[in-house]
């Protein structure tokens, strides 16, 4: 699969999914400071996955009806590195067939789905 990790997210998840053989783009390297209409726009035109703590996308996503070639949702209550990258390994092994062209919301208990054109 291809990603692209949102700046606020953090490198151990890009790491991880590149260890794991996904294309993955890293905001904070290629595209540094860039704001989330232009990070949703690359992902779109790039068919990547945005994964973020961003709510902000769900805004443009729900709202603007931007589109997107799907998103994760990093909601967590313990937002350590540790913990993102333990709820990311459990999502992959979990549901990573399911992340395309839906938004995931993802929390340490759960994770909910909303189709594309929800």
């Amino acid at each position: 699969m291809r990603f692209i990790v949102d700046e606020s997210t953090g490198y151990s998840i890009a790491r991880y999914l590149q260890t794991q053989g996904h294309d993955v783009l890293i905001v904070a390297e290629a595209m540094p400071e860039a704001d989330d209409v232009a990070i949703l726009q690359r992902a779109f035109a790039e068919e990547r996955i945005v994964v973020t703590n961003d709510k902000d996308f769900g805004e443009l996503i729900f709202r603007r009806r931007e589109p997107h070639h799907g998103v994760v949702l990093l909601r967590l209550q313990d937002e350590s590195g540790e913990n993102r990258l333990q709820v990311m390994k459990a999502l992959m092994e979990q549901y990573s067939e399911q992340l395309p062209e839906r938004f995931a919301v993802v929390t340490e208990k759960n994770v909910r789905f909303r189709p594309k054109n929800a």
